[in-house]
């Protein structure tokens, strides 16, 4: 089963930077997609960047185009989520995943993105930017 474990969260200024880590228990290439999601209490989880193996394709959300960025070093198996520019509403519980099998990252949406149990989850690390 995939472990996942968060770091990188903490309190920062708008206007600064962050990078958010995620150690794998598997080697990450075997993953067929993984991403970070985040979520505030009274809003739906949202998707902020994910990467597709195969491809080597990565994806942001609309909120977060041009300030962050993902990338794995796959020598580590480790995820990162580079946050710049970081503004108040960034502020989240930031979590990362991995999708269970290829079927799960797949589907129309993605299954991954819909369902939560279509995914490895870590526990989270917490992000909170003051204005």
């Amino acid at each position: 089963q995939v472990q996942l474990m968060e770091s990188g969260g903490g309190s920062v200024q708008a206007g600064g930077a962050l990078r958010l880590s995620c150690a794998v228990s598997e080697y990450i290439n075997s993953i067929a997609c993984m991403g970070w999601f985040r979520q505030v209490p009274g809003k739906e989880r949202e998707n902020v960047a994910r990467v597709y193996t195969n491809s080597g394709a990565t994806y942001y959300g609309d909120a977060v185009k041009g300030r962050f960025t993902i990338s794995r070093d796959i020598a580590k198996n480790t995820l990162y989520l580079q946050m710049n520019s970081l503004k108040f509403e960034d502020s989240a519980m930031y979590y990362c995943a991995a999708g269970r099998s290829p079927v799960a990252c797949g589907g129309k949406p993605p299954q991954w993105l819909a369902d939560p149990k279509s995914a490895y989850w870590g526990q989270g690390t917490q992000v909170t930017v003051s204005s």
